[in-house]
């Protein structure tokens, strides 16, 4: 079935190479701001990122970048049939060529992060999961362009590629703040890192979070991020 409902929005997924997945859902529920004005969310496949952003912040105006043709395409219609669509755009755009005079208080992505593996057979599965050599300090050096002054960067990752992007940061003069450890389970080891990157220097603040509590048994905390948006919470 293609369209995924969400408490307040639906999310149809034909087209797109990658559908709703874990990754992204903790993404648009975890990136934290105080008070964002605007957004942008990189490489925003189905929306859904940029759709939950939306929900959380009922004050922002939340840009989406979608290179692949289709998938922006129903991006662009997943937003405007949400109740959000006059705060909701999309460029179908790589992020390489994104331009823009605005600068924004937050910045999140779910991005590519296979570097140098095998390429997938689904040639635009590929591109949204595998990333060129300097990717990653590409995406670091343009949003680092079009960030606040007081601007969140918030990115989900492998741990190996978090790492790269921490260091690149570093030479931005971007901070590491929170890090956010994702596991399974309790006796799984990390899979994901959620980072977040800014400008001020913060002590860092750093947690594990588990998806599940027992096998197919989501964890409470899990479930509590997600109530406002998932049916089943």
């Amino acid at each position: 079935m293609s369209i995924f409902r969400f408490k307040q929005f639906e999310v149809d997924q034909i087209g797109c190479a990658m559908k709703i997945n874990t990754d992204g859902v903790l993404v648009g529920a975890m990136a934290q701001h105080s008070s964002p004005k605007n957004i942008l969310d990189i490489g925003t496949g189905t929306g859904v990122i940029a759709l939950m952003l939306a929900q959380r912040f009922p004050n922002a105006n939340v840009e989406a970048v979608e290179i692949d043709d289709q998938a922006a395409e129903t991006a662009r219609k997943n937003f405007d049939n949400s109740i959000f669509a006059d705060r909701l755009t999309i460029e179908n755009i790589a992020f390489e060529q994104y331009d823009s005079n605005k600068k924004f208080d937050l910045i999140v992505s779910n991005p590519p992060f296979f570097v140098n593996d095998l390429k997938s057979e689904e040639i635009r599965k590929g591109i949204a999961r595998h990333a060129t050599e300097n990717f990653f300090e590409m995406l670091i050096k343009k949003s680092n362009d079009i960030l606040n002054d007081s601007g969140k960067l918030w990115f989900i990752l492998p741990i190996k590629q978090a790492n790269e992007v921490i260091k690149f940061a570093s030479t931005y003069k971007l901070e590491l703040s929170e890090r956010i450890h994702i596991h399974s389970d309790l006796n799984k080891p990390t899979f994901r890192q959620m980072i977040c990157l800014s400008r001020q220097k913060e002590n860092l603040l750093e947690r594990d979070f588990y998806l599940y509590e027992s096998f197919q048994n989501h964890a409470q905390e899990y479930k509590m991020l997600l109530k406002e948006f998932f049916l089943a919470f």
